[in-house]
């Protein structure tokens, strides 16, 4: 389960490197300040995915800490992101690792 994970974390990375939508820069630390739900007043949603949900899915990892079982990301970005050319390619890993932390 959780080498699974962690597969569908890095393949979320690739695919958006693939895409690029990864940054070599964070934004402004202010941005993480954000109470929002995805961080929606101050992040793009590929930011979020990139600087908040990825590193907190592998702190959870790394600390072996329980995983979440009820995630729900891609709606989300299906209607964040409708206009993306690429958006089926972007949901593949996560839809992914919903589906794997839904079923745990």
């Amino acid at each position: 389960m959780r080498n699974q994970t962690k597969f569908h974390l890095e393949q979320l990375q690739k695919t958006m490197q693939n895409l690029n939508l990864w940054q070599t820069m964070p934004p402004v630390q202010e941005a993480f300040l954000s109470e929002q739900p995805f961080f929606l007043d101050t992040m793009e949603p590929h930011e979020w995915l990139q600087w908040v949900f990825i590193p907190r899915m592998r702190a959870l990892l790394e600390s072996d800490a329980p995983l979440p079982s009820q995630i729900a990301i891609s709606p989300y970005l299906e209607e964040a992101l409708k206009e993306f050319d690429d958006l089926e390619r972007l949901l593949a890993p996560l839809l992914a690792l919903e589906e794997l932390l839904q079923n745990q």
